[in-house]
């Protein structure tokens, strides 16, 4: 949580000190890792462009002003979120980058005299920018060889992308071969996959007859479309594409942006007709202003206006800074407002058990789109607002994405209106929703029973690291859920016994082999470590490695129930032991007692308990040399991945680091090692070598 000033606004970069700073930035790196994921792997952001822009530019003054957080792994060095595994991986030859933002016209300003200053230009030099609309759609490099399209992939991380050739065929827009005698032996051509609002709205009037869920706008539907698995799905789909970049190219057609783009239309790509090249700041606002005021008649959602440098060898000299182009920047809109009435205020249960309150608003208009919900965030963004069932409320659709509550007209307010209670249970299941220490969010603490949270907790309790069950993955999972067959991680191991009834075998997709094949997996995780079990419960704030440490000291699971129900009692003994085991902490112990605290969740784990057995955890060994020893490893290791290393430190006792200090005492550096390797001499931390490290303990 930011540091807040009496005001409640956060605490200004430059009062931070640097302990705050670090852990804000952590703080930060993780919400906004996280909303990237949404963003871009599940096509389902919660929050708005502009509420993101400002955890990215809060981020980034925090680097600036402490550079030393400034790391190889830092978000500023990312663009987009990895690729989610469901199509193949192309590599891009030349990275999918992201833009710098500008928000106001001082920032337009700074942004051409930097580039003047940079070019060493003076105020008479002409300085061609180009200046067109920013499609709100996915991003996607299409490769022509020849002439003909061999292959189209997302941004992706901006590295790497999905390979979503066969779904873009189905775009009418995508030709599948460039006409003309100039075409490159390679060009790939990158703009956005998008849907008009026409289409759009159709497509959304078809889903309310068939009594189908409601599509949010354009642009998730753009994206969720264009990775369906089934491509006959995307082609049913009424998507379109501007062209307004490249990336590889064997040789390129002019020598500026404008006409390379006017290059790309010959070929037969589309492209926008309403970029205009501009000479002065006076130029790019002007068309800026004038691209705003159309905003609504557009037939396509926009979010703000792209400037580029024209000319294509200066683009070359400015070159990129971070993980954004010095020569381009996005000259984003300001939120569109309305008023309107809340009418209720209900509760959603996510996926992982936050539950998010959402105002349910009479109908109305905000740029041309109906909106009828409204996110409330929180509970204390409803007590700064002051928001209140039958409030007259100012909204705003922030980046075109979900529309949020600015401000309450108190002179509207019923004399009827109470403060609003926020719920401490779970509506859809009736458990405890508990708010720990530090955070904004209620969380539903039943996590095994749940019905909100059950596919993904099902999904997550068969996974790689948790129950690793062959041929249970996220697919079946679903499938399984929605039949009924599966609402708990017992119902797993008593399908089998079941299957006379269900017969699973005569459903599609599923046959006599692959049931038996599946029933044998699921048999043999019958016998299970204990680690692995309490990190499948999906507990919250134990990952890998709080399981093993929790694993490791309690010995059985019997051992940790006993004390968390201790400790949820009021033994201050038992809070005390799990508080101080190496790592956990208050706020990871108060989450493992709340789960086992919850009733219904002790139901399903005794279900499941039931059916499997619980093998002993491995001891970790005391008399190691590096027993009790703190270790970093860090750089590319060519013997181990990073995982082994960890893993087989801590089996040999040994405490591993994510960060160098005066208290470390080896630092393993493979091939690359940066930072943490000049930490270490900075500390006097001895640095080995991966076969330094064998030998020490003792494997050569």
């Amino acid at each position: 949580m930011a540091k807040k000033t009496k005001a409640g606004e956060p605490k200004p970069v430059e009062e931070l000190s640097t302990k705050e700073a670090k852990a804000e930035h952590v703080r930060l790196e993780l919400e906004i890792e996280q909303h990237d994921k949404r963003y871009y792997q599940q096509d389902a952001p919660v929050i708005s462009d502009a509420e993101y822009d400002a955890l990215r530019q809060r981020y980034e003054a925090i680097e600036r002003q402490f550079p030393e957080l400034h790391s190889l792994t830092s978000l500023t060095r990312k663009v987009g979120a990895a690729p989610s595994g469901k199509f193949g991986k192309v590599r891009h030859a030349v990275p999918m980058l992201s833009l710098g933002n500008a928000f106001t016209e001082e920032d337009v300003q700074d942004f051409v005299d930097r580039i003047r200053r940079f070019l060493k230009l003076s105020d008479k030099d002409e300085l061609i920018i180009t200046a067109e609309p920013k499609i709100d759609g996915l991003s996607c490099s299409l490769r022509y060889e020849k002439g003909k399209l061999v292959v189209a992939a997302t941004r992706g991380d901006g590295a790497e992308g999905e390979d979503v050739t066969a779904n873009i065929r189905t775009i009418k827009d995508v030709p599948h071969e460039l006409k003309g005698k100039d075409v490159p032996d390679v060009f790939e051509a990158r703009g956005e996959v998008y849907m008009t609002k026409d289409d759009f709205l159709a497509l959304n009037k078809r889903q309310e007859k068939e009594g189908k869920p409601l599509y949010v706008n354009p642009r998730n539907t753009a994206a969720g479309s264009l990775r369906q698995i089934d491509p006959k799905m995307t082609a049913a789909r009424p998507l379109k594409f501007f062209a307004y970049t490249w990336g590889e190219v064997s040789k390129l057609p002019a020598g500026t942006q404008s006409d390379s783009v006017g290059a790309m239309k010959r070929w037969g790509l589309p492209v926008n007709a309403l970029m205009k090249k501009c000479k002065s700041v006076e130029e790019l606002l002007g068309h800026y202003r004038k691209i705003e005021q159309e905003r609504a008649s557009l037939g396509y959602d926009i979010d703000g206006v792209v400037y580029k440098v024209d000319r294509l060898d200066w683009q070359e000299r400015l070159g990129f800074v971070s993980r954004s182009p010095r020569w381009a920047i996005a000259h984003k809109f300001a939120a569109e407002k309305a008023t309107t009435v809340v009418k209720d205020i209900d509760i959603q249960v996510g996926r992982t058990g936050k539950l998010t309150p959402v105002a349910k608003l009479d109908p109305v208009a905000v740029g041309g789109v109906v909106v009828q919900n409204a996110t409330l965030h929180n509970e204390d963004e409803i007590e700064r607002l002051g928001v209140r069932i039958g409030d007259t409320v100012t909204i705003q659709r922030a980046g075109d994405v979900i529309p949020q509550v600015l401000g309450v007209l108190l002179d509207k307010r019923p004399k009827s209106a109470k403060p609003y209670k926020f719920p401490e249970v779970c509506p859809v299941c009736g458990s405890h929703a508990v708010r720990e220490e530090g955070e904004v969010d209620r969380r539903c603490t039943g996590g095994l029973v749940c019905p909100a949270q059950a596919v993904q907790t099902l999904i997550h309790f068969v996974s790689r690291n948790a129950f690793d069950i062959d041929g249970l993955g996220e697919k079946q999972i679903e499938f399984f859920f929605e039949k009924g067959w599966v609402k708990e991680p017992a119902d797993i191991f008593t399908l089998e016994k079941r299957n006379k009834k269900l017969k699973i075998e005569a459903e599609e997709g599923f046959g006599a082999t692959s049931v038996r094949n599946l029933f044998d997996a699921i048999n043999t995780r019958r016998s299970i470590a204990l680690n692995r079990v309490l990190f499948a419960l999906g507990i919250r704030h134990i990952g890998e490695t709080n399981a093993t440490r929790l694993a490791r000291h309690y010995g059985t699971m019997e051992a940790l129930r006993e004390a968390a129900a201790a400790a949820g009692k009021g033994d201050e003994e038992a809070f005390a032991e799990m508080n101080n085991v190496n790592g956990i902490g208050k706020i990871v112990a108060e989450a493992v007692i709340e789960f086992f605290k919850e009733k219904k969740n002790m139901k399903a784990l005794d279900a499941l308990l039931g059916e499997i057995e619980i093998e002993p955890m491995a001891a970790v060994a005391k008399d190691s040399p590096v027993s009790g020893k703190t270790v970093v490893f860090t750089g590319a290791l060519e013997q181990m991945t990073r995982d082994e290393a960890k893993a087989m430190a801590e089996r040999l006792g040994a405490k591993v680091a994510g960060s160098v200090s005066k208290k470390t005492d080896y630092v393993v550096a493979g091939p690359g090692a940066g930072s943490k390797l000049k930490d270490a001499q900075k500390h006097g931390v001895q640095v080995l070598s991966e076969d330094d490290w064998f030998r020490l303990i003792g494997k050569k």
